[in-house]
């Protein structure tokens, strides 16, 4: 489904939902503001294709229409965009002129340190313990620990949640309610196929590998189910990690800056055989899948499930598939009481320009204010948005908005998701670590502890000339190539 098709039906629902919702107290006398009588213009910088950003964007007229009302103030916003793998070199080229061309900026998560170790974004513990709005009580820890903390296990905040997101599973459920196919999968392996929601938090990827195998048809092009595996950006890395955490793998030290025997690790190597292992139940070309080519196998009927992530979830369901389709949490690794599931969390967070003048500084916090507003944030998930507060995400009728937030909701538990390194030189780590992992699931490296410790060693260079590593790799390293 085009993306302009998808914004503007987003739109109508959520419009639909808030007739007569009290965003602007018609009741209720203006106040005093330093920017009363003045007109503001502001930019914000998002993600392109990114149906969250876009929202940011598509409520601030109501934002508009607030300000005005109870400040006496005017503002519009103009917004420029770019796509995941280039979005942070246009904020970085902006702000190290400190220029004011973006006001707010729509951040991933992990480049919370190469934008506050230079200065350019605002550091916000201050500005929350100043205003009570801006103390917002987060459905989890996960929270606070992906968008807005660097460096990492310090009590440093630089990020607001704009979207959460975790990884789902999306699985077909007319074809799990077909009595043939239950009859089928029941002959076959002498197990029944799940059908709820309970079912599917109790799966393990051992049981679900029997589903996928199942449903993967290649004569009638269908297959079992679809993951990342592009090297672009953070694809592959945001798929593999769940194999490896769940499993009791770790990827580095974040107190030490250890890599190197961290994550060439025995466990981690399996993990990487392991996803591997699932391209036979995956469409040719799996190998180049990221976000879009998810979306366009499942939306066409391709395969039977796809590990996704929630914020898609308007493009993932369309008027098509709509009844057809449920989301669940992904499967958890290991076998029996020992099984866990530990996922990739995604996402993003405003982070505010540090050299906004005074006016627009003031503005960006106003706008802060409103969007953590009950109000808002409801009307951001009727939109299709993904809030983080436990208020809104703790409401009765929040699993009832949209198809996947209960499954949202589950992953962000405590455990559930986690989120990688926000450290300054995390593009350098990410495209070494994504050339690694490319390298083994294309079979130009045969041996995933070979890639493993490629990564590792460069990643503890990168990290010791930086000074966050206490150590040099090894002498092995020398000698290690892919």
């Amino acid at each position: 489904m085009p993306r302009r098709t998808l914004l503007k039906g987003g739109a109508v629902a959520g419009l639909a939902g808030i007739v007569g919702a009290p965003f602007i107290n018609r009741l209720q006398a203006k106040e005093a503001h330093p920017l009363a009588g003045k007109k503001i213009d502001m930019n914000i910088l998002g993600i392109a294709g990114w149906l969250p950003s876009s929202l940011g964007v598509k409520m601030s007229p109501i934002f508009a229409d607030y300000v005005k009302e109870r400040f006496g103030y005017q503002v519009s916003f103009g917004f420029a965009e770019a796509p995941f793998s280039d979005l942070f070199q246009k904020a970085a080229t902006s702000l190290a002129t400190k220029s004011q061309e973006y006001n707010i900026i729509i951040s991933d998560s992990q480049w919370l340190g190469a934008l506050a170790k230079p200065g350019w974004i605002l550091k916000l513990n201050d500005v929350i313990a100043k205003n009570k709005e801006l103390q917002i009580d987060w459905y989890s820890n996960t929270i606070t620990e992906a968008y807005q903390i660097y460096p990492d296990g310090s009590k440093d905040l630089w990020g607001l949640p704009q979207e959460g997101d975790t990884i789902a599973l999306f699985v077909r459920k007319d074809m799990l309610a077909d009595p043939k196919e239950q009859q089928a999968f029941q002959a076959k392996y002498n197990a029944k196929l799940p059908q709820t929601f309970e079912d599917f938090e109790n799966l393990t990827m051992t049981e679900f590998e029997k589903v996928a195998e199942f449903f993967t048809r290649p004569d009638k092009q269908l297959w079992g189910t679809a993951m990342q595996y592009s090297r672009v950006y953070d694809f592959c890395t945001c798929y593999l990690y769940p194999f490896m955490w769940s499993q009791g793998g770790e990827v580095w030290d974040p107190k030490t800056g250890q890599v190197e025997g961290i994550l060439n690790s025995a466990t981690n190597a399996k993990a990487m055989e392991q996803a591997k292992g699932w391209l036979k139940y995956q469409p040719p070309g799996a190998l180049n899948y990221g976000i879009a080519e998810e979306i366009d196998v499942f939306t066409q009927g391709k395969v039977f499930s796809c590990f996704q992530w929630a914020a898609v979830g308007l493009a993932m369901i369309t008027p098509e598939n709509k009844d057809k389709v449920m989301v669940v949490p992904p499967p958890k690794h290991g076998k029996g009481a020992e099984a866990k599931r530990i996922y990739t969390v995604g996402g993003q967070p405003w982070v505010i320009n540090a050299f906004n003048d005074e006016a627009k500084m003031r503005v960006a916090l106003d706008f802060m204010k409103w969007w953590y507003q009950p109000e808002t944030t409801l009307e951001f998930a009727k939109r299709g948005g993904n809030p983080c507060d436990k208020a809104t995400l703790s409401n009765p009728n929040f699993d009832k908005i949209n198809p996947w937030g209960r499954a949202y909701k589950y992953m962000l538990e405590p455990g559930r998701s986690r989120d990688f390194w926000h450290d300054p030189k995390y593009s350098e780590m990410l495209a070494l670590q994504q050339e690694g992992f490319t390298s083994y699931m294309t079979g130009q490296t045969a041996s995933a502890t070979q890639a493993l410790d490629y990564i590792a060693c460069g990643q503890q260079q990168i990290l010791h000339d930086e000074g966050v590593a206490k150590t040099a790799p090894t002498d092995k390293c020398s000698s290690v190539s892919l």
